[in-house]
């Protein structure tokens, strides 16, 4: 089958839309990259979906945003299959993890119930009817529905895809947030240690933004962090807090690294090229620390794969380089999967999973009571006519 996977992350830099052709199941899943497009956002709308994310905004806007990303993804999908030469007629499946705009892992206490919560947005509908296949989507309640966090889910394709019997593994995606799926050496699924470790691309974002009046959306090659020296002082006070020494699982996002952080940095008066420093620090040591603390003391971290925005940047590299020297560092790429590509594949899978009535989640990585399956499908408009 022939699945378009589409993901938009935390740094809204863009819709990625992977198409892979899959077959079989679970442990013999056979799984091929046919193309993978990125489709940059317009500007007005990236400036919308950061506006509304975690932010107290009219209902309104949430409903038509969502409906505007729906379109949006639908045509990333085409204009993906139009560059490839794929018909998209020859789609069988699209997987959409949505735009999460808001997202709480951890239960509270509210109206008299301990709940979590999780909102991602882009109408599935709207796909469904400008690709003409079925869509699955909103993949993080049902795990939340079971106990889990929501996140991340991600861990259980890592697991399809890079698992070894003879090489201990950590798979590390640096997007918007950094997490990682650790991978013990000829051990199955249940033994997958996976987490959100921090920021990952995000601080550094928001900070550029500031910097530059909105005209850089990142530090390219890390030219500005690479510039500039980090307080480290200040990385060991950010880096106290609490949720770092939080066992996995865990995630985070937006409504712990958004506008209110960024501002932390800023109101410490670092110059730009220093600030960027700092928040390229802060990601860096905060992968290293969950490494230690989290992933060392179950296996050895023999590799290192490393996928997102985050593999380009030498200011966040480098570091990680040269705190892991006996460890082999590299991209994605060098086992098949593009760096740029993995999570958009990644929603492909879990899509198809989802499709066949399999479960996609781990609970080893998202806390959840048992495993189950993911998603909401939403058939293409219209009746067929047979």
């Amino acid at each position: 089958m022939l699945v378009a996977g589409i993901m938009s992350g935390t740094s809204v830099d863009g819709i990625d839309v992977a198409l892979v052709e899959l077959r079989g199941e679970a442990e013999s899943l056979r799984c091929r990259l046919v193309a993978y497009h990125e489709i940059p956002f317009p500007d007005a709308v990236r400036d919308e979906v950061l506006d509304v994310s975690d932010a107290v905004v009219a209902t309104s806007r949430i409903s038509q945003l969502d409906f505007l990303l729906g379109q949006l993804f639908g045509q990333a999908v085409i204009e993906a299959c139009d560059r490839s030469e794929v018909a998209v007629s020859q789609l069988g499946l699209v997987g959409s993890h949505g735009q999460t705009i808001y997202h709480q892992g951890e239960r509270e206490r509210w109206h008299g119930f301990e709940l979590a919560s999780t909102l991602q947005i882009g109408e599935a509908a709207c796909i469904a009817r400008a690709c003409g296949v079925p869509v699955v989507s909103d993949f993080r309640p049902s795990d939340i529905a079971a106990g889990g966090i929501g996140a991340p889910l991600v861990p259980y394709v890592d697991y399809l895809l890079f698992k070894s019997d003879a090489t201990s593994r950590v798979v590390l995606n640096i997007g918007g947030i950094a997490n990682l799926s650790a991978l013990p050496a000829g051990q199955g699924a249940g033994a997958v240690v996976a987490f959100d470790t921090g920021p990952g691309n995000m601080v550094m974002d928001q900070l550029i933004a500031h910097f530059t009046d909105g005209e850089q959306r990142y530090d390219c090659d890390g030219r500005m962090a690479l510039s500039g020296r980090a307080d480290e002082a200040f990385v060991d006070e950010l880096i106290a807090d609490p949720w770092y020494a939080l066992p996995a699982p865990k995630s985070t996002g937006r409504e712990r690294y958004g506008k209110r952080f960024a501002k932390r940095i800023l109101d410490r008066g670092l110059s730009p090229a220093d600030a960027m420093a700092t928040a390229a620090d802060l990601t860096a040591r905060s992968i290293l620390l969950g490494l230690e603390r989290w992933v060392r003391p179950v296996m050895p971290v023999e590799q290192l794969l490393v996928s997102g925005g985050g593999w380009r940047n030498p200011a966040i590299m480098e570091p990680l380089r040269d705190a892991l020297a006996e460890t082999r560092v590299g991209p994605t790429d060098d086992l098949g999967v593009p760096a740029g590509a993995k999570e958009a594949i990644a929603f492909a899978v879990l899509a198809y999973e989802s499709y066949h009535g399999r479960p996609g989640n781990l609970p080893s990585a998202t806390g959840a009571d048992r495993p189950v399956v993911l998603g909401k499908i939403s058939q293409p408009s219209g009746i067929p006519t047979d």
